[in-house]
């Protein structure tokens, strides 16, 4: 599952480069074109007319203004990022069980035919808590000390294999902001060494670089935002998840003490 998201991850930035690409070769005449018209005096008629730009080209344009390097890298933040979130989700999503149902089964395998058929229902069953199950009954014939051991130790290991790939996430989370500050930095030393050229400290020439230092920390915060949203709504599901652990494992350690009892 990993690997599919991860296959079209790259897909969707070679998309998007693509995109980037055809924007920069169409970039240059349009900036022709408006050079010429700004040269042109414009009718007022014309003005209050003008078409609206579309979001996508618009999008494009800000990409190219905040410059391709430092965005790149931020886009390249946001699909990982929201690939392995998607794959999260689904995962999760996968392992939602129905635990009332499952320790019913469980118990009525008990009471028809013994642990071998409780082992069979939880195997046939998907998610953490039939493997937390199964890991249990295996031990069955340790006692009921050892089972409720092995349920805590197993439940830590489900845990944590619910938890994989979130450091990866909060990783881009803590990028993508960071990357637009330091494209922030780096537009501000621009402004600062237009200044310096052109000796002057006139708004047009500091209005380039102070364009890409904005363009690049919006873009950058955008990223962390959709991203922080993504995971704490994995986070949710996790504790969820846990909760629900949790409670099925005590549920168990009372049927199997029920049934050890009727022996």
């Amino acid at each position: 599952m990993k690997k599919f998201f991860m296959i079209l991850a790259a897909a969707a930035l070679m998309a998007f480069t693509a995109n980037i690409a055809s924007a920069q070769e169409a970039e240059a005449p349009e900036q022709a074109a408006t050079e010429e018209v700004a040269e042109a005096p414009a009718a007022p008629a014309e003005t209050a007319a003008a078409p609206e730009v579309p979001l996508t080209q618009a999008l494009k344009t800000k990409f190219i203004q905040g410059g391709p390097g430092f965005m790149s890298i931020i886009i390249i933040c946001l699909v990982l990022g929201l690939a392995l979130s998607i794959e999260r989700i689904l995962y999760l999503s996968f392992s939602k069980t129905n635990t009332k149902k499952l320790i019913a089964d469980v118990e009525k395998a008990l009471a028809e035919g013994g642990i071998e058929k409780a082992k069979d229902v939880c195997r046939e069953a998907r998610g953490p808590v039939a493997s937390i199950y199964y890991q249990g009954l295996m031990h069955y014939d340790q006692g009921i000390d050892v089972v409720e051991k092995n349920i805590v130790s197993y439940g830590s290991v489900q845990n944590s294999e619910l938890e994989s790939g979130l450091s990866w996430i909060s990783l881009f989370i803590a990028i993508a902001p960071s990357l637009g500050f330091l494209g922030t930095v780096i537009g501000m030393i621009q402004a600062f060494d237009d200044i310096e050229k052109a000796g002057d400290i006139s708004p047009n020439v500091v209005a380039g670089g102070m364009k890409v230092a904005l363009i690049t920390t919006v873009a950058g915060l955008i990223v962390a935002m959709i991203l922080q949203v993504f995971y704490n709504y994995i986070l949710a599901k996790i504790e969820s998840i846990t909760i629900d652990m949790e409670d099925s494992s005590i549920s168990l350690v009372d049927v199997l003490t029920k049934y050890e009892n009727k022996k």
